[in-house]
C-alpha cells in the first residue's frame, strides 16, 4: 500500500496524490458480475432536485458484491483484486470449487491464489467469514452483519475495522471504527481482518475537475447566500451567519437527530465519540 505524489509540473498536479494501485492485478472486470448503474443527478422519480450539488461524472457499471457470504464450507480461490469506482475498498473475484464466481470485498493482505471459506467450524483466517461466535477476542473483523442473514452493514469502506471486544451470553461486544461499543448477536457474520486500501483517506484530489469527474458538483456555503435562499445567508460584509443550520432550519454541529426512543438503543453501550 502506497501513495503515489506528482511532480509540480502542472496547476492539478502539484497537490495530487492517489493511490498507487500496486496491489491490483487487472484493470478488466467480470462482466458476468456487472449490472447497470443510473445516474440521478439528484433528482427523483418526477424530476424534483431532492439532493443538491450531484450531476455530471463519469459513466460508471455496478459490481455486484455478495455481502451475505453464505456458500458455507465451499472453498473459493483468489483470482484477481481490482479496483472498484463505487466504493472506496478494493474488491476480489473469487471462484468456488463448483465454478461459481462471486466479487467480495478484499481485505488487507489477501493475495492471489489463497483459499478462503465461510460457514460455522472454519478457522479465523484473513478472509474467512464465521459466526462472531466463534471468533477468537481481540481479532480485529469487517462486513459485519447487525441481523443474522441480514448481510455484511459495518465496516466496510477502506481501511474500516472493527475489533471484538468480549462476549456476554448470545452477544458479542463490538468496538466500532467510530469509537462506539455495541452489541450484536453471536450468530450474525463477520469477515476476519481490515477492509483493503488503509491509505484512501491520504488521497488528495489536486483541482475540481476530479470531482467533477466523480459526480460532484461546486457546493456553495449557506453564509455567502441570501436571506432568501439560505437561514444563515444575508448581513453585511462577511457576516458569520449566526448559529450553523441546514437550509431547512435544523440546527447543526451538535444538535442530536437521533430518535431517543430507537429501539437499538438498548444494543448500544457507549456512544461514539464527539470530535
Amino acid at each position: 500500500m502506497a501513495i503515489r505524489k506528482f511532480k509540480p509540473t502542472t496547476p492539478g498536479t502539484r497537490n495530487k496524490s492517489i493511490s498507487s494501485f500496486e496491489e491490483l492485478t487487472t484493470d478488466k472486470p467480470c462482466k458476468s458480475l456487472l449490472e447497470p448503474l443510473k445516474s440521478t443527478g439528484g433528482r427523483n422519480n418526477t424530476g424534483q432536485m431532492t439532493m443538491r450539488y450531484i450531476g455530471g461524472g463519469h459513466k460508471r457499471m455496478y459490481r455486484i458484491i455478495d455481502f451475505l457470504r453464505n456458500k458455507d464450507n465451499v472453498k473459493a480461490i483468489v483470482k484477481t483484486i481490482e479496483y472498484d469506482p463505487n466504493r472506496s475498498a478494493y474488491i476480489s473475484l473469487v471462484q468456488y470449487e463448483d465454478g461459481v464466481k462471486k466479487y467480495i470485498i478484499a481485505p488487507a493482505g489477501i493475495k492471489v491464489g489463497q483459499e478462503i471459506v465461510s460457514g460455522a467450524g472454519v478457522a479465523p483466517e484473513i478472509g474467512n467469514t464465521l459466526p462472531l461466535g466463534e471468533i477468537p477476542v481481540g481479532t480485529l473483523v469487517h462486513n459485519i452483519e447487525l441481523r443474522p442473514g441480514q448481510g455484511a452493514a459495518m465496516a466496510r469502506s477502506a481501511g474500516t475495522f472493527a475489533q471484538l471486544a468480549a462476549r456476554e451470553g448470545n452477544y458479542a461486544i463490538l468496538r466500532l471504527p467510530s469509537g462506539e461499543t455495541r452489541m450484536v448477536l453471536t450468530t450474525c457474520r463477520a469477515t476476519v481482518g481490515v477492509v483493503s486500501n488503509g491509505d484512501h483517506n491520504l488521497e488528495s484530489s489536486g483541482k475540481a475537475g476530479r470531482s467533477r469527474w466523480q459526480g460532484r458538483r461546486p457546493h456553495n456555503r449557506g453564509v455567502v447566500m441570501n436571506p432568501v435562499d439560505h437561514p444563515m445567508g444575508g448581513g453585511e460584509g462577511r457576516a458569520s451567519g449566526g448559529h450553523p443550520r441546514s437550509r431547512k432550519g435544523l440546527p447543526a454541529k451538535g444538535y442530536k437527530t437521533r430518535n431517543p426512543k430507537a429501539r437499538s438503543n438498548k444494543f448500544i453501550i457507549e456512544r461514539r465519540k464527539k470530535k
